[in-house]
């Protein structure tokens, strides 16, 4: 349980903060900026979902839930130590990256292919998906890039892939359906 009775501690005041195992880091470095780039996408989906309804809505919620968890994941380091911890660390299920899947699935079954790239935009809520996947893009790059130097859960990785597809469709759902698509007219501007 997370009891939070101060909000400031002053033990980042000289740049340094620490991770879910108690290691001391630079707030700048690659493990605190890929999860707090996943918190990043969290706060957008707390926009989208000032406009979100019903299911949407419901699977946002989720959504919020399994990037707190994600982001306790990404913060504690040192997989291959995990069978040795007192206490196991939370990590991204393969469950989750499977849910994800099944909810595209259904949001997809009913909208039109795509003949085009399509703009951010159309509905409000449209919108906030684009911004909510093109976060989640980041937070993934940043990700894969730690994952070439440090130990990560493959499935955060599996899980912010899907996630970006999936706040690409939704958009397209908002965009009633893909009927109110932006379609991208390459070099209309010329």
């Amino acid at each position: 349980m997370v009891v939070l009775n101060k909000i400031y501690t002053k033990t980042g005041d000289h740049g340094e903060t620490a991770l879910g195992n108690g290691a001391r880091v630079a707030k700048h470095s690659l493990r605190v900026s890929a999860y707090g780039t996943v918190d990043e996408v969290n706060a957008t989906v707390g926009l989208a979902r000032q406009v979100a309804v019903g299911d949407i809505d419901r699977m946002l919620a989720s959504i919020q839930n399994d990037l707190f968890d994600l982001g306790a994941d990404l913060c504690t380091p040192d997989m291959e130590k995990d069978a040795e911890r007192e206490y196991p660390p939370l990590r991204v299920a393969e469950s989750q990256v499977a849910r994800l899947e099944a909810e595209i699935d259904v949001m997809n079954k009913d909208l039109e292919p795509l003949r085009s790239f399509i703009l951010p935009g159309g509905t409000a809520l449209a919108a906030q998906m684009h911004l909510c996947r093109t976060v989640s893009r980041r937070a993934e790059r940043l990700v894969v890039e730690l994952a070439t130097m440090e130990s990560v859960n493959p499935a955060s990785v599996k899980y912010l892939n899907r996630l970006s597809d999936w706040f690409f469709v939704a958009g397209r759902v908002a965009n009633d359906g893909g009927k109110g698509d932006v379609l991208w007219v390459p070099g209309a501007n010329r």
